[in-house]
């Protein structure tokens, strides 16, 4: 058997503090992630946060954070899931590494980013993701989306006005957010309510991060 490297070691404790057990194939996929998204964007630019280490820890664990409360709310469920402004596929492309029976749609304005997104889902084999050049305001509004998911994109209430043609009859919008945003609490539409917002918890990561759940009224 293979030693895992450091920063495999990084990533599979890192899951483990998440209550997330990775297979290899999963951790390979990451690990391949991490250094497309390096290199990328080194000449790209895709992203402010450059080093393996510090994309593990700013941005994959960042984004495994989210999935088990996703996994809960899905309850076994094979589920469509749609990243709003997903960039290098964060969290979009990570969400579907490590669910591959979900069904992962990501949408970015930006081309290069989009381009960066196929490429990498090509090379790791990731075939439960699809990856779009656009805005969500112009997706079709069918078949619709069970969680829609953002991640320090805009205010809430832009995300869900911008995307609520595409939530499907009993389907939330999930925010991951920083600190709890309360004045985007208070200035919701009357046409969404927010129904929890949970703390989260990011190895290694020293502040604060949360998922904010919102539904239609």
């Amino acid at each position: 058997m293979t030693e895992a490297t450091p920063l495999e070691g990084r990533l599979i404790a890192g899951a483990q503090d998440l209550g997330l057990t990775l297979s290899p194939q999963q951790c390979t996929r990451l690990l391949q992630y991490i250094d497309l998204l390096d290199r990328w964007s080194a000449v790209y630019n895709l992203s402010a946060i450059r080093g393996p280490g510090a994309i593990l820890q700013q941005h994959i664990l960042d984004c495994l954070a989210a999935v088990p409360s996703m996994a809960r709310w899905a309850a076994g469920r094979a589920i469509r899931v749609l990243d709003v402004g997903s960039g290098a596929g964060l969290p979009g492309l990570v969400i579907a590494a490590v669910k591959s029976d979900w069904s992962v749609t990501t949408i970015d304005a930006v081309a290069k980013k989009v381009a960066f997104v196929r490429q990498a889902a090509g090379e790791l084999g990731v075939a439960n993701l699809k990856a779009l050049h656009g805005r969500v305001e112009a997706l079709p509004a069918q078949p619709g989306f069970d969680l829609i998911i953002c991640r320090a994109l805009a205010t809430l209430g832009e995300f869900t006005a911008s995307s609520a043609h595409c939530l499907r009859e009993h389907g939330n919008w999930v925010a991951m957010k920083g600190v709890c945003p309360t004045k985007e609490l208070v200035g919701l539409p009357t046409a969404v309510a927010v129904f929890h917002v949970e703390p989260l918890h990011v190895p290694g990561v020293d502040a604060a991060r949360c998922l904010v759940w919102i539904r239609p009224n």
